[in-house]
């Protein structure tokens, strides 16, 4: 979890300063909230930890009583962890290359990133009480985008439907100007790093600590709990389903499929189970030298046979496939 989460944290880095970079080009801010969703496209498919969408994959978990609290909780702690090593270690190396090793001031980036850090700090310190509230609901805005854009990916079949699926929501919440927690790791330390006027303290408290609790907010509440309350009937059905590998995709809804999907990797995120093949079985994922289709949302059952011997072994297989998520 620690390393997939630095991985998610120094890719939304690349992506970040790929947008702060158009824009000091002079070009106008919705081309940089246009290329923003690389970072996002590119750790969904990868399968990589980010802690704003696991606010809305657990609790889902929870409530179907799947993951336990202490393993959410555990979850978010070494995901945010990672999210926050990964961001600072990119901005470090991103530091070094904009001011060629220290030897010059960054250019227009460089203003940039310290005009965005104190905006996102002394800005909100600015208004007191007024402006913690106000990164609070910037924070529940941005993320109920940024995880609907997730499970918008979920729904599609293919891997040109999820990147448009994704790509939509996370446009939206950059473009109005919300706050993303995770993005906020690079932008506040890069604009620290170059010379804005900001302290670990006041980044702490009027930017990371209300902008991480409205994520939470948004991504438990209006999309994990909702979507739950609304589908979970189906969801748990087709979720039996799914886990049994008889499920017919075409026939079953989309979205309570996705919720389903959701159940299992909330199973799988609460307890820590790590490899491609305990992934691969719990999401019907063919692999790559399967020669199926790898996005495959359920593989065509066991063909049946008339020897006892190839029942068998088919029983056995399944089984096997079903201990891995349990």
């Amino acid at each position: 979890m620690l390393i997939r989460g630095k991985l998610s944290g120094a890719f939304l880095g690349y992506a970040t300063s790929l947008a702060v970079l158009v824009t000091s080009q002079g070009l106008p801010p919705i081309v940089g909230a246009i290329l923003l969703p690389v970072g996002f496209v590119m750790l969904a498919l990868l399968g990589l930890e980010l802690v704003t969408g696991n606010f809305a994959v657990l609790p889902i978990g929870a409530l179907a009583g799947t993951v336990r609290l202490t393993r959410m909780l555990r979850n978010w702690g070494w995901v945010y962890l990672g999210n926050l090593l990964g961001s600072l270690l990119y901005a470090a190396l991103f530091y070094l290359v904009i001011t060629n090793w220290r030897t010059g001031n960054g250019g227009a980036v460089a203003d940039l990133l310290k005009q965005g850090a104190q905006k996102k700090t002394l800005g909100y310190a600015a208004l007191g009480g007024s402006g913690w509230a106000l990164a609070l609901v910037k924070g529940i805005l941005c993320n109920w985008m940024v995880t609907i854009g997730a499970v918008l990916a979920l729904v599609s079949r293919s891997t040109v439907g999820k990147i448009a699926a994704m790509w939509l929501p996370i446009l939206t919440f950059f473009a109005l100007g919300f706050e993303h927690s995770v993005v906020n790791m690079f932008v506040v330390p890069s604009g620290m790093l170059l010379g804005a006027p900001v302290s670990v303290g006041q980044a702490l408290f009027w930017n990371l600590l209300p902008v991480t609790l409205g994520n939470l907010v948004a991504g438990a509440f209006f999309t994990g709990m909702a979507l739950y309350a609304t589908y979970w009937r189906g969801a748990l059905k087709t979720g039996m389903l799914l886990k049994n590998k008889t499920v017919n995709p075409i026939k079953t809804d989309e979205v309570r499929q996705s919720i389903a999907i959701l159940l299992q990797m909330a199973l799988l995120f609460g307890r820590g189970i790590s490899g491609c093949q305990n992934r691969c079985r719990a999401f019907s994922i063919q692999p790559l030298h399967s020669g199926g289709n790898r996005y495959s949302s359920a593989p065509k059952p066991p063909r049946s046979s008339d020897a006892n011997g190839k029942n068998r072994e088919q029983r056995e297989a399944l089984c096997g496939a079903q201990q891995g998520l349990n």
